[in-house]
């Protein structure tokens, strides 16, 4: 059990919710999700130890979540990072992002270098850990399935 786990759950949004895909497949997010790729020139990208009561809990994917009602892609991203992992939006320079479409919902990945370092800090209960991972190393960890998905596609971009 994770020392981590007496930290409070976020009140429930209106977006908070799953989708269910036409083959039963469950995805977070009414209004869709977004997550945040933070890379740092010599830090790596910062990734999320998911708890295991989660959505795939114990893999290792970016912190993120659900949008709320009229939020961007990007704003989510930034907020639910900052949330999750205490990511300062101001140290931030967004590079780019992408959509995997669903159908029914969409996840959008934004990559983005942090200009400064910093110390991530767990804020909710949603996380186990939070690491600077070298790029090398993210595959020999157990993977959120989307994020390894989109792994390669986002590691090209970081070379």
């Amino acid at each position: 059990m994770s020392p981590f786990n007496d930290l409070p759950r976020r009140p429930h949004e209106k977006g908070d919710a799953w989708v269910i895909g036409p083959g039963g497949e469950r995805y977070w997010g009414t209004y869709g999700a977004a997550g945040l790729l933070v890379w740092h020139r010599t830090l790596g990208v910062l990734l999320q130890h998911r708890v295991a009561w989660s959505h795939y809990g114990g893999t290792w994917g970016l912190p993120g979540g659900a949008r709320k009602e009229n939020e961007s892609a990007v704003d989510a991203a930034f907020r639910e990072a900052n949330e999750e992992a205490g990511v300062p939006g101001d140290l931030l320079r967004v590079m780019s992002s992408s959509v995997s479409d669903r159908g029914v919902w969409t996840y959008t990945t934004v990559v983005v270098e942090a200009l400064e370092v910093f110390t991530p800090v767990i804020g909710d209960a949603e996380s186990e850990a939070l690491a600077w991972v070298a790029i090398a190393d993210v595959d020999a960890l157990p993977l959120h399935p989307g994020f390894a998905a989109s792994w390669p596609a986002l590691r090209a971009q970081l070379a």
